[in-house]
């Protein structure tokens, strides 16, 4: 079966009402992109959507309609769209990660200790990849974060004021004092990460009503109007939502 096959015959529950429907549905005709998310309190998938927002306009202007499925329940679904700003109605979810089985993305390290449940070896193999093991390419995205990268663009406005406790409000004109502007600067992208991980370390239940599923990667399909796929990338590790994380949805310019 196609991967498109797949999606097209996936019903799953819209965050926007809680009705269960097909995932596809009101996608007809037109360029589609389908990111199938790890946890919706997973570093990576509040990361992506930062982008997707970051990159609407983009979308919009090429006819993309876009659909997002994470993993979790609508209470996560609604807190992860009222941080992010996502679009309830593009986002579903999948509380037991049928989608992703389905579709044979990378379940993540799967190390199991004996007498312990599946959460808490859920817990020791994220951990576990958090420090690189059986997640290629984290060490070095976390460093390119505190390190900055001339090669991705300026993510905070000079003029925004970022929160992200336990540091201070932070305006992003701050980040000039380490190198200049128009690129991603030092500490800016790490500044973010922060504050990512405060809002779903600070609401933890909500966004992950079941560990079980923490190791578990996602991925992203782009099709044509046809339904044939342009464009795949498959994670591989945490922080490896994309395969140029300099750019993330630059493939949207290089897909044909």
């Amino acid at each position: 079966m196609s991967i498109y096959s797949i999606f097209s015959q996936t019903d799953r529950q819209r965050v926007s009402d809680g009705t269960i429907l097909p995932l596809l549905s009101g996608c007809a005709a037109q360029p589609l992109l389908v990111i199938v998310c790890p946890q919706l309190g997973d570093f990576d998938s509040l990361e992506y959507a930062w982008w997707l927002q970051r990159e609407r306009n983009q979308l919009e202007d090429k006819g993309v309609a876009v659909r997002m499925v994470g993993i979790g329940d609508r209470a996560a679904g609604l807190k992860f769209c009222d941080f992010t700003g996502f679009p309830a109605s593009e986002l579903f979810v999948d509380p037991d990660a049928k989608l992703h089985s389905q579709l044979d993305l990378y379940p993540g390290l799967a190390l199991k200790l004996p007498r312990f449940t599946p959460a808490q070896n859920a817990w020791v193999n994220l951990i576990l990849m958090c420090a690189g093991i059986g997640s290629p390419g984290t060490l070095r995205e976390v460093f390119r974060g505190y390190l900055g990268d001339r090669s991705a663009p300026q993510l905070i406005a000079d003029t925004e004021i970022v929160k992200a406790k336990p540091l201070p409000p932070i305006q992003g004109s701050f980040f000039q004092l380490a190198g200049g502007s128009g690129f991603q600067r030092p500490f800016e992208l790490a500044t973010l990460r922060l504050r990512n991980m405060v809002e779903v370390l600070g609401n933890w239940q909500t966004y992950v009503p079941d560990p079980t599923y923490l190791t578990q990667r996602g991925g992203t399909f782009l099709f044509d109007e046809r339904g044939a796929l342009a464009y795949s990338h498959r994670d591989r590790g945490i922080l490896g939502f994309a395969a140029n994380m300099s750019q993330p949805l630059l493939f949207l310019n290089t897909s044909s």
